[in-house]
């Protein structure tokens, strides 16, 4: 009777540890593009800041998970008595980085995921065909006590409107928008290597379809 006990336990420790470690914060759900927000002319307009702006990553496969950032190369955003009324950035996608991995590692899999290894060109983002990535606003709303900011991701020429929560703060000549890490699931944007969604023979050699983003875009006003 212990033993079963014991058994039970650990079974449920086990399902306890899967559970939170599969947990998905703010998963988006992607659909069709929509229309793009316009700005009412009362709003401030401000400009990105791209060497204080960034987005991190974080992606996961059976044996562990990697992290790393990419750069915002420009853009732009309106804010009206501290709503944003709309925006647009541009994703510098040469510019992934890998944060936790070094030397030779770290290059490897940059180069992977860039897409600059022969044969591999169209494994993640191909960044030599698609160098910039973009997302543009088409609105915002106040959800279960959350401001949540509805925009269209473009990647590898795929365009959806997803939905996540973001912050706001204006200080002066200066606006930042934070978000709260949210998951997109890649294979929406045709990045399917080692999708076990799209590939029934990798067994446990799968990359999982999630991707953990948190951005943050500090801007001045233009």
């Amino acid at each position: 009777m212990k033993r079963n006990l014991l058994t039970f336990s650990l079974i449920g420790c086990l399902a306890i540890f899967v559970a939170c470690k599969n947990e998905k914060k703010n998963e988006t759900t992607a659909t069709d593009a929509e229309a793009v927000k316009e700005a009412p002319a009362a709003a401030v307009k401000y400009k990105a800041v791209p060497a204080e702006s960034t987005i991190e990553w974080k992606g996961s496969k059976p044996t562990g998970e990697h992290t790393g950032t990419i750069a915002i190369e420009s853009g732009v955003m309106t804010v009206k008595d501290g709503t944003l009324e709309s925006g647009n950035f541009l994703i510098d996608m040469s510019s992934i980085t890998v944060t936790d991995l070094e030397g030779d590692k770290k290059g490897d899999l940059e180069a992977h995921l860039k897409g600059t290894v022969e044969g591999k060109e169209d494994h993640f983002f191909n960044t030599e065909e698609h160098p910039t990535a973009a997302f543009e606003v088409t609105g915002i709303e106040e959800k279960d006590g959350k401001t949540m900011l509805s925009g269209n991701l473009t990647i590898k020429g795929n365009k959806k409107n997803i939905s996540f929560p973001v912050s706001i703060s204006e200080n002066g000549d200066t606006a930042t928008l934070t978000s709260d890490a949210f998951t997109i699931n890649r294979t929406n944007w045709n990045v399917n290597y080692g999708s076990k969604s799209v590939f029934d023979d990798l067994g446990d050699k799968f990359i999982n379809d999630d991707i953990e983003l948190t951005v943050k875009v500090k801007a001045k006003k233009a």
